[in-house]
């Protein structure tokens, strides 16, 4: 017998058969209960798939930064970042996009899935204007199926317990690992030192 799992069907077999509460609480639309989780979250995974394979991004604002416009639409304006685009290359060459909805403090987390496509409409851009800066760009998200996941992967990690949160300085900064990477030609203490200031005047 192989030691790796090469079609579906050993797959289940290994498995077995989900449980009810697995299958009830996936949804075509956003529900009520629902709309309160989006609402609640600052921040969001976002998980997109091209040519060159899958990409999977963080996106962060205040609470409710994820706009449902309909039980079938959400809108994520695209905030300033490093201008890589991964993602947004991604969606004008393959719609199919994941989010993955996560609350401080609450166990549960909330997973959906959907089509995508990028709107560049200067009203809609405007809308989401923060501080008189609006995004380049919104994605508009067909959604397909949303639903809950339980609360056993937060709870093994910890993941909102203070007690368990990692001091910055034991790990190499964002400074280090680009001189590292670079040969020294960027990065370094100065990268580090002007971080936070540029980040400030560049949030928007």
């Amino acid at each position: 017998m192989s030691d790796i799992v090469n079609s579906v069907a050993e797959l289940e077999k290994l498995y077995g058969v989900p449980g009810d509460a697995s299958i009830v609480k996936e949804s075509p639309r956003i529900t009520p209960h629902y709309r309160a989780y989006i609402e609640a979250s600052p921040f969001v995974s976002l998980a997109t798939v091209g040519p060159e394979g899958i990409d999977c991004s963080p996106r962060g604002d205040k609470p409710g930064f994820v706009r449902i416009h309909d039980d079938k639409t959400l809108m994520l304006p695209d905030r300033r970042g490093n201008n890589r685009i991964d993602s947004l290359r991604n969606v004008v060459r393959d719609p199919r996009t994941a989010l993955l909805f996560l609350i401080p403090g609450v166990g549960n987390c909330l997973r959906v899935n959907g089509r995508a496509h990028l709107s560049v409409a200067p009203a809609l851009l405007e809308s989401f204007a923060v501080e008189d800066k609006a995004p380049r760009s919104v994605l508009v998200l067909a959604v397909e199926t949303v639903y809950f996941q339980c609360a056993r992967a937060l709870i093994r990690s910890e993941l909102w317990n203070p007690a368990r949160h990692v001091d910055p300085k034991s790990l190499p900064s964002a400074g280090e690992i680009l001189a590292a990477l670079s040969q020294n030609t960027v990065g370094g203490e100065t990268y580090d030192r002007e971080w936070a200031g540029r980040a400030a005047k560049t949030m928007w």
